[in-house]
C-alpha cells in the first residue's frame, strides 16, 4: 500500500524550531519529487518547499527562505523540513505530497495525512 506518513509537528514558542519528516512506504521515494505543503485555518493550501529528482534542486516559498531547509534520505525513504525561527504565522497543517519524476506539480499525485504546527507563546 502506498502512504506517506508525516511525523514530528508539535506546539513550539516563537523563534524555535522544529523537524519534519515524511516517510514513503509502498515505494521508493528516489525516484519522485517531493514537497511541503501547508493549509491554516480559513486559508488556501500553499506551497512551502520542494526538492526535485534527481538532482535535489530546491525551492522555497518567500516567507520561509532562509529559515526552512528541505533535504532526503534516500536510505531512509525520508524527507525531512528544518524549520528554524518559526513564526505564528507558519502555524498550519503541514502536508508532503509527492509525484513521479523529476517535477512536482501543485497537487501531487500522493499525500500525507499531515501533522500540526502550531507556533505560539
Amino acid at each position: 500500500q502506498v502512504q506517506l506518513v508525516e511525523s514530528g509537528g508539535g506546539l513550539v514558542q516563537p523563534g524555535g524550531s522544529l523537524r519534519l519528516s515524511c516517510t514513503a512506504y509502498g515505494f521508493t521515494l528516489d525516484n519522485y519529487a517531493i514537497g511541503w505543503f501547508r493549509q491554516a485555518p480559513g486559508k488556501e493550501r500553499e506551497g512551502v518547499s520542494c526538492i526535485s529528482r534527481p538532482g535535489g534542486s530546491t525551492q522555497y516559498e518567500d516567507s520561509v527562505e532562509g529559515r526552512f531547509t528541505i533535504s532526503r534520505d534516500n536510505a531512509k525513504n525520508t524527507v525531512y523540513l528544518i524549520m528554524n525561527n518559526l513564526k505564528p504565522e507558519d502555524t498550519a497543517v503541514y502536508y508532503c505530497g509527492a509525484d513521479w519524476g523529476s517535477t512536482l506539480t501543485d497537487n501531487p499525485r500522493f499525500w500525507g495525512l499531515g501533522t500540526q504546527v502550531t507556533v505560539s507563546s
